[in-house]
C-alpha cells in the first residue's frame, strides 16, 4: 500500500499539515490579545460601556482561539521526536533552550494572567485585571519573538559551533538570537498578525453593519479595524521591502526562486506572472516590467539580480511554488492598502459606516489576513529547501530513521481528528461572531454572595407576590 512513498517527503506533508493549521491561531490571538487591552484600556479612559460590551465580545472569541493555538503547537512539538530526531539531536543544543525561553517567559506569563484576564474583570480591582490583559498580551509577543528566534536561525545560522559529534553547539548567544534575518522577520510577522485581526474584526464588523447600520458596537468595531489597515498596511510594505534586501543578501536562492529569475541579470526586469519550469529552466508566459526587478530588490536600475543557475540544481528553491505563494501574498497585501484607503475616502465623506457594497468588500476580504500569512510562510520556509539548517543540514538529513508506512498512517490520523477538532471549534467561533456586539445584562458581582443571593431571593418573592390571583389578600 505504502510502496513508493519516500519517508522524508511524508514527513514534510506531515510538519506542513500541522503547521498550516497551527499557524492561523497564533496570527489571530497576538493581534487578539493587543486588541483587548486596547479595548480595555479605552473603557478605563473613556468610561464609555461600548468598549466593555466589545471587550466581553471578544474575549469569548480569543479564548477559544488561543485554546486550540496551545493544543495544536502542542502536538507539533512532537514531531520533533517522531519525524525528525536527527535533526532535534543535532540541532538541540541551541534551539532547545530557546524553545525553553519561550515556555519560561511567553507561555508562563500567558498561563499565569490568563485565568484574570477570562473570569477576573468582577472579582479583581479594574487596575489589576488590565495589567492582567496587558500580560497577556505581552506574553503573546514573546512567544513570537523566541519562535521566530528559533526559526531564523535555521534561516541564517549565526554564533554557533559544531562539535565532534556535528552537534550545533553555542559559541555566542546573542548572535543566536539576534542572528540576521530575526529583526525583520519579527516585525514582518507582528505586523501580519495585527492586519489580520484587523480584517477579521472589520469583517465581523462589517457583517452586522449590513443587519443593523445603528449598531453601536459595530460601528465602533468597523471604525477601529480601518484605522488599523490604513496605518499597518503600508508599514508592512515597507517591512516587507527591508525583509527582502535581508533575505537577498542571506539567502539569494530564495530571491531568484521568488522572483522566477533562472539568469543573473543587471537590470532586472519585474516578472508579474508567468509559469516557472524547472527542468527547462525559465519562467514561460512572463509578463515582465522591464528593470523594475533591479530596482524593487536592489534601489538600482541597474542592479544585479542573481539567478537559479547560480546554483546546483539539486541545491535550488522549488520556484514553481514559491513564485505564486509570494504574488499571493503581496497580492493580498495591496488589496488591504487599499480597504485602508477607501475607508479613509469614506471616513473623510462620513459614509464609513453606510456604504454597503464596502462592507461586503470588507466581509470578503476577511480571511485576507489568514491566507497572506500561510501563502507567506509556505514562501519562507519552501524558500529554504533543501536545507533544514541554510547550507549546514539538508532535509534529507534530518529526518528519523522511521517506515513511510508509519509516517504514512500518523499523516492519515492528523488529518482526521485536526478536521474534526478544529472544524468543530472554527464553527463555534463563528457562531460566536454571527451574534451581534449588543449591551447584555450586567455580571452579578461575585465579591458579594450573601448581598446578591439575597437580591435574587426578592426578585424571586415578588414575583410569586405578583401571580398572585387578584383578591387573594
Amino acid at each position: 500500500m505504502f510502496e513508493g512513498l519516500d519517508a522524508t517527503v511524508l514527513a514534510r506533508a506531515q510538519f506542513a499539515f500541522t503547521v498550516a493549521f497551527h499557524i492561523v491561531f497564533p496570527a489571530f490571538t497576538i493581534g487578539l490579545a493587543s486588541y483587548l487591552a486596547v479595548l480595555e484600556g479605552l473603557w478605563l479612559w473613556t468610561k464609555r460601556d461600548v468598549y466593555l460590551r466589545l471587550f466581553k465580545y471578544w474575549i469569548k472569541i480569543f479564548a477559544v482561539a488561543f485554546g486550540m493555538g496551545v493544543v495544536s503547537g502542542l502536538v507539533m512539538s512532537y514531531q520533533f521526536g517522531t519525524n525528525w530526531s536527527v535533526f532535534s539531536d543535532r540541532t538541540g543544543p541551541i534551539l532547545g533552550p530557546l524553545m525553553g525561553y519561550e515556555v519560561l517567559s511567553a507561555f508562563f506569563l500567558e498561563a499565569g494572567f490568563l485565568g484574570i484576564m477570562l473570569f477576573g474583570l468582577n472579582r479583581v480591582g479594574k487596575g489589576l485585571h488590565f495589567f492582567a490583559t496587558l500580560m497577556v498580551a505581552a506574553g503573546t509577543l514573546f512567544s513570537a519573538f523566541w519562535i521566530l528566534s528559533v526559526n531564523s536561525w535555521m534561516h541564517t545560522p549565526a554564533g554557533y559551533a559544531i562539535n565532534d559529534v556535528g552537534q550545533f553547539v553555542p559559541d555566542d548567544w546573542w548572535a543566536i538570537v539576534f542572528n540576521p534575518s530575526f529583526p525583520y522577520r519579527l516585525v514582518h510577522m507582528v505586523l501580519a498578525a495585527y492586519l489580520t485581526t484587523a480584517f477579521v474584526v472589520g469583517a465581523v464588523a462589517a457583517f452586522h453593519l449590513l443587519r443593523d447600520r445603528a449598531n453601536e458596537g459595530a460601528r465602533v468595531m468597523f471604525s477601529m479595524a480601518m484605522w488599523m489597515a490604513l496605518v499597518v498596511a503600508p508599514i508592512q510594505v515597507v517591512a516587507g521591502d527591508m525583509h527582502g534586501l535581508n533575505t537577498l543578501e542571506h539567502q539569494p536562492a530564495k530571491i531568484a526562486a521568488m522572483e522566477g529569475h533562472f539568469e543573473t541579470q543587471t537590470g532586472a526586469p519585474l516578472i508579474l506572472f508567468g509559469l516557472p519550469d524547472m527542468e527547462a529552466e525559465e519562467t514561460r508566459y512572463a509578463v515582465e516590467i522591464p528593470r523594475l526587478g533591479s530596482l524593487i530588490l536592489t534601489h538600482s536600475w541597474d542592479g544585479e539580480v542573481p539567478g537559479l543557475e547560480e546554483w546546483a540544481p539539486e541545491d535550488r528553491p522549488n520556484a514553481a511554488v514559491i513564485f505564486w505563494t509570494f504574488r499571493i501574498m503581496v497580492g493580498l497585501g495591496m488589496l488591504m492598502m487599499l480597504v485602508g484607503l477607501i475607508s479613509l475616502v469614506l471616513r473623510l465623506r462620513r459614509r464609513l459606516h453606510e456604504s454597503r457594497w464596502f462592507h461586503r468588500f470588507v466581509i470578503v476580504m476577511g480571511p485576507s489576513g489568514f491566507v497572506a500569512v500561510l501563502a507567506g510562510w509556505v514562501t519562507t520556509e519552501m524558500g529554504r529547501q533543501p536545507w533544514t539548517v541554510q547550507g549546514l543540514m539538508r532535509t534529507s538529513e534530518s529526518v528519523s530513521p522511521t517506515g513511510a508506512p508509519a509516517v504514512a498512517a500518523s499523516l492519515a490520523a492528523f488529518a482526521v481528528v485536526y478536521f474534526l477538532v478544529f472544524g468543530a471549534g472554527v464553527y463555534y467561533i463563528l457562531r460566536l461572531m454571527r451574534k451581534p456586539p449588543v449591551p447584555s445584562e450586567p455580571d452579578m458581582p461575585a465579591k458579594r454572595p450573601i448581598e446578591a443571593a439575597g437580591r435574587a431571593a426578592g426578585r424571586a418573592a415578588a414575583g410569586v407576590r405578583d401571580a398572585r390571583p387578584i383578591g387573594a389578600e
